[in-house]
């Protein structure tokens, strides 16, 4: 009998593509091997209440995966990394963090960007770090949330409910949408994305697939891209060394260069009312452990210029 993975993932249309996306690879990595994704439905798929944070924060959707990683039902699970909470629990581990695709937000709209659209147009968002770093750039706008999946949130663009909504670049090129409105790529620099944007996480437990065959192993591991995992532990490691939540309005973002590695936040009060944003830079090494270093810093300093304060003041 060949080789066999059993792949967790989320039902959704975005993280089934995901895991196929993870599957090709594994299965060019290691010739022979059969790779099975097993849909898992996590209690975040679950919820209709408009709040992840009234009721458990990100852990909700790894939380079936990462028991069935326990059960042994599954081998790895595949998710979207800002959806793992910034500290995961000892017996799991982050086997590989895959190459990362752009991890920008993008502005779709009737061809207007940002800056061009109509005064007091609707802009579609629920996300707090979206909804406050447009308002800082244009507070004239009227953020409207917009709840649901990739294909609800383009159907209610589509059907006029607003002037533009803004969604990470990532998950369009993923589900290869086509016929899109005008997509405008929103600057890192106004727009910093979430920890973890854009890049997938290939989850396991701490001592190894169970029972997997030295090749399986080797498989999973060569999808490790250095840039990526560098530039997510930095995020990850700042997010965790700040306190923040799922409710938590932070951007950040870990950048590679070709001798320089920097990494940005900006984060706000959750009434949006008040920001604070820097920039940090080091020597560029390949030790995650530095990266991780790096986060930390960045954290150190804005925690001392009264970031727990500003993050927890409603």
């Amino acid at each position: 009998m060949p080789p066999r993975l059993r792949i967790g993932s989320r039902p959704s249309r975005l993280a089934l593509a995901q895991a196929e996306i993870i599957r090709r690879r594994l299965e060019q990595a290691a010739p022979g091997l059969v790779c099975e994704i097993v849909p898992i439905r996590t209690t975040g798929d679950k919820l209709t209440t408009p709040s992840l944070a009234q009721v458990g924060g990100k852990g909700l959707f790894v939380r079936e995966l990462e028991q069935a990683l326990e059960a042994g039902r599954i081998d790895i699970a595949v998710h979207s990394m800002k959806d793992i909470p910034a500290v995961l629990a000892p017996r799991f581990c982050l086997l590989a963090v895959p190459a990362r695709e752009d991890s920008a937000d993008v502005l779709l709209s009737g061809g207007a960007d940002l800056a061009a659209l109509p005064r007091a147009a609707r802009l579609g968002t629920s996300s707090l770090r979206r909804r406050f770093e447009a308002l800082r750039l244009r507070p004239d706008l009227d953020i409207q949330p917009l709840r649901g999946n990739i294909d609800t949130r383009l159907a209610r663009l589509g059907a006029g409910e607003f002037d533009a909504i803004i969604l990470a670049a990532a998950g369009l090129r993923r589900l290869g949408q086509t016929g899109l409105p005008p997509a405008h790529r929103l600057s890192e620099d106004d727009f910093v994305p979430a920890g973890g944007q854009g890049a997938l996480a290939i989850e396991g437990l701490a001592d190894g697939v169970p029972g997997g065959a030295s090749e399986i192993e080797s498989a999973v591991r060569a999808l490790d891209d250095l840039r990526a995992r560098l530039e997510v532990s930095a995020e990850r490691a700042f997010l965790g060394q700040i306190g923040a939540s799922c409710a938590s309005p932070i951007g950040v973002k870990a950048t590679t260069a070709s001798d320089e590695f920097k990494i940005r936040a900006l984060l706000f009060s959750l009434d949006g009312a008040r920001s604070m944003t820097e920039l940090m830079s080091s020597p560029l090494t390949s030790e995650v452990a530095a990266a991780e270093r790096t986060g930390v810093e960045l954290a150190r300093r804005m925690l001392a210029r009264g970031a727990a304060e500003l993050i927890g003041d409603a």
